[in-house]
């Protein structure tokens, strides 16, 4: 069996949240480096993926998904001293004029939510994600792999053009798909974080070439909650092209897979695209503790197989996925699936 190259980067692990505002609470931040620091622990464990650091990315190459005044306030934030950071709390709607994204105080208007802090290590870490993911779409299409594993920490998927937030700042599964697209390829993005892929799918909703699939918890009462409803199929010439697939609280395994293989897989089949992408989202397992299905760690292994069983060449971005003592398990388990349906 072809080993599963895995790009990681150790800067990633200096961006460190300490807190978040989640209902007016101030708890914990789920996003700790622990969850990287046990996937790459798992995946040294296993003689099928090859850990490779990845190449920095450049600033054209974010700008390909993403809006200048939102690198910028990176930039801007790296400027903090150590120690310190930065939580939005007040998000204008301005009918005039624009935030200037050189003020940390204007910072709400590049931002959905007060989750999602700034400091000095929020543009290195975030840059070396998505640099991973970029790393990977060049392995891809190098043909070096057919299926490459892109250790994304910070998350993407919930970042737009010009807004951060859900733990979000560059949206590395879009840049996957973008630096895909430059070649000429067709692409799809399935998404099986629990949480709807918000960002992801306002980037391609005009877009009849890259094909985005999102199955999640449902937005009536799920984060993001704005986004993700089975109504939102596209715009334009991408009407047609976005597929939601909102699922009620503490689905399992078995009714997920179902909706996978009955919608999901069909629909990829129809749109036959050159290489996928997948958002790799963990947050479905049964002890997340901030997703509510009840998938166990061999769902992850047959969502995978299910997936991989199209054939198509394979980007894994990890998203979402909280639950630290058994996601490096749930992480390769995935992987292994993929692995495993693509029967290379």
């Amino acid at each position: 069996m072809k080993p599963v190259v895995a790009f990681f980067h150790p800067d990633q692990l200096r961006f460190k949240p300490v807190y978040e505002w989640a209902f007016g609470e101030r708890i914990d931040h789920p996003e700790t480096t622990a969850r990287a620091e046990n996937i790459v622990a798992a995946l040294d464990a296993d003689a099928l993926f090859s850990l490779q650091e990845p190449e920095p990315v450049t600033p054209l190459q974010l700008q390909s998904v993403h809006a200048l005044p939102l690198l910028t306030l990176y930039h801007t934030a790296a400027l903090m001293p150590e120690g310190e950071a930065f939580y939005p709390t007040v998000f204008p709607k301005l009918s005039q004029g624009r935030g200037d994204p050189t003020q940390l105080t204007h910072a709400g208007h590049f931002c959905f939510d007060a989750g999602t802090p700034l400091n000095r290590e929020t543009a290195s870490a975030a840059g070396w994600s998505a640099a991973c993911a970029l790393s990977a779409a060049e392995a891809l299409t190098l043909g070096q792999a057919d299926l490459v594993y892109a250790l994304s920490r910070p998350p993407g998927h919930h970042a737009t053009e010009d807004l951060f937030g859900g733990y979000c700042y560059y949206n590395n599964a879009a840049l996957a798909a973008k630096s895909l697209r430059s070649r000429g390829l067709r692409v799809a993005i399935v998404d099986i974080d629990f949480h709807h892929g918000n960002g992801t799918q306002s980037i391609f909703y005009d877009d009849d070439q890259v094909l985005v699939v999102n199955l999640h918890g449902d937005p009536a009462d799920c984060f993001p909650y704005f986004a993700g409803f089975a109504t939102e199929v596209g715009r334009g010439a991408g009407q047609g092209f976005t597929m939601n697939l909102p699922l009620p609280r503490g689905t399992d395994g078995q009714e997920y897979l179902r909706v996978l293989r009955r919608h999901v897989l069909p629909a990829l089949t129809h749109f036959a695209p050159d290489a996928l992408v997948v958002s790799a989202g963990l947050d479905a397992y049964h002890l997340d503790p901030v997703g509510d299905f009840t998938l166990r760690t061999e769902d992850f292994h047959r969502v995978g197989a299910a997936l991989g069983s199209l054939g198509l060449p394979t980007i894994a971005v990890q998203e979402g996925g909280y639950y630290t003592p058994d996601l490096g398990a749930n992480a390769t388990a995935l992987l292994r699936g993929l692995r495993e349906g693509l029967g290379r």
